[in-house]
């Protein structure tokens, strides 16, 4: 199976998602959006894609112009039926993808929060938990596209996680984070982390290594059961 992944920022990469893909034997190619020469897959040989998160909004067109073209290639996927998986910003592009409204969410949501399993026919949410406590970086929402399931739901922002059909994911939060991954998202963002009601302090943020087992095991749990759909 050949895996392609999005990425925008130096300090948002795979995380646990490429030690699944190393288990299962993959073939992965990358796109790194923030160099200056990208390389750009072909999107018909493609099996699986997935968007990763970064620090922009999806509406960041003039400062960062290749979000224009990674739209396009998105919807390209979509199109030709492909395995599209978001996460965070990536969760945004594809709401964007499918016409519903990406914009700026009244607070932000920083830290290890829990989210709760939504009620919904879709089989993904047989995956789910009840509640689990997970890692979020964001600021932005979205309205929940057209004919997709909500599958996840926090007390700061209530599109968590959708599906759309067999083929699209989209997952606000991050279950992927690493120790070494949340290091370096508080070194770069640090300067978000202001006082608000969901938003932790930088101590709390680092100190809280009991979610990463179960949040990896979730992950890989809930990504083989979509590519199975």
């Amino acid at each position: 199976m050949h895996i392609h992944a999005f990425y925008h920022a130096s300090f948002e990469g795979l995380g646990s998602i490429r030690e699944w893909m190393d288990e299962s034997g993959f073939t992965i190619t990358e796109t790194h959006w923030y160099q200056p020469e990208p390389n750009l897959p072909d999107i018909r040989e493609l099996d699986v894609l997935i968007v990763m998160g970064g620090p922009m909004g999806i509406y960041d067109e003039t400062e960062f112009p290749w979000l224009i073209h990674e739209k396009k290639l998105i919807k390209e996927a979509i199109s030709l039926h492909k395995k599209v998986l978001g996460i965070c910003l990536g969760s945004q592009l594809l709401a964007d993808a499918f016409g519903a409204r990406v914009y700026p969410h009244t607070q932000k949501e920083i830290g290890w929060f829990p989210v709760q399993r939504y009620t919904s026919s879709h089989p993904l949410a047989a995956h789910l938990p009840v509640e689990q406590t997970v890692f979020h970086w964001h600021g932005d929402t979205f309205d929940l596209p057209e004919h997709a399931d909500l599958l996840a739901s926090s007390s700061a922002c209530k599109h968590q996680a959708f599906a759309i059909g067999d083929s699209v994911l989209g997952l606000q939060f991050h279950l992927e984070v690493e120790s070494n991954d949340v290091q370096k998202m508080v070194k770069h963002g640090e300067h978000e982390l202001t006082k608000a009601p969901f938003i932790q302090s930088k101590e709390v943020i680092l100190s809280e290594n009991q979610y990463f087992e179960t949040n990896e095991s979730l992950l890989h749990q809930l990504l083989n059961a979509w590519l199975s759909l």
